[in-house]
């Protein structure tokens, strides 16, 4: 809300909700008492969160790291993941992927990476944030169906991760696990993914 609280319902089968429990509620219901959640987004039965305070927050479904705090377990209230206050956008996917970026510019991301969709390299899915690379301009990310987009400040669009469909925009069916450019334009300015395309 406009005051800074966080509300959740619906399904909270493994904690989702955040609202210390396994219950499921048809009506919004508060989360805590906090009055500074900046921003929230929910993937498969997990929430990840930033605070005004640049802190990030994860809770619900463990499973393949995507609360981010370097185990598979199941938290039903928010808990903060690291103890850093330099977070400043996140994206969550559906197949339990994250990425995030920092204040300066740095990209990070956890969670299940069975296409290389994390960006660092690999399949292996992380339980903690990694950096992605060395750039120092990113300024936003998303991912959703394996797949991963982010653009920076000069402009320029990249994608990795799954490809079979072509979502990568990178004219081939072949999977990347790390960021890609994609063409030479300098000029996007915002994107979006659902499960199984990618848009930027």
């Amino acid at each position: 809300k406009v005051d800074g609280t966080l509300w959740a319902w619906g399904k909270g089968n493994v904690g989702q909700l955040g609202l210390g429990n396994a219950s499921t509620f048809s009506s919004p219901m508060q989360v805590g008492n906090d009055g500074n959640w900046a921003k929230v987004k929910g993937g498969s039965q997990f929430t990840i969160a930033t605070k005004t305070d640049g802190t990030l927050w994860g809770w619900g479904d463990g499973a393949d790291g995507g609360t981010g705090h370097g185990n598979t377990t199941d938290y039903n209230s928010p808990v903060q993941i690291g103890e850093l206050t330099d977070w400043s956008d996140i994206s969550a996917a559906n197949n339990r992927t994250c990425v995030a970026i920092k204040t300066d510019g740095t990209l990070w991301a956890w969670g299940k990476n069975s296409n290389g969709q994390i960006g660092d390299g690999t399949t292996t899915s992380r339980s903690s944030p990694v950096k992605i690379g060395s750039l120092t301009n990113w300024s936003k990310a998303v991912t959703e169906g394996e797949s991963t987009l982010a653009i920076n400040t000069d402009g320029e669009l990249f994608a990795w991760g799954i490809n079979n469909r072509g979502q990568a925009g990178l004219a081939d069916t072949v999977k990347r696990s790390s960021p890609v450019q994609v063409g030479s334009l300098t000029n996007w300015a915002d994107i979006a993914a659902v499960s199984s395309s990618t848009y930027g």
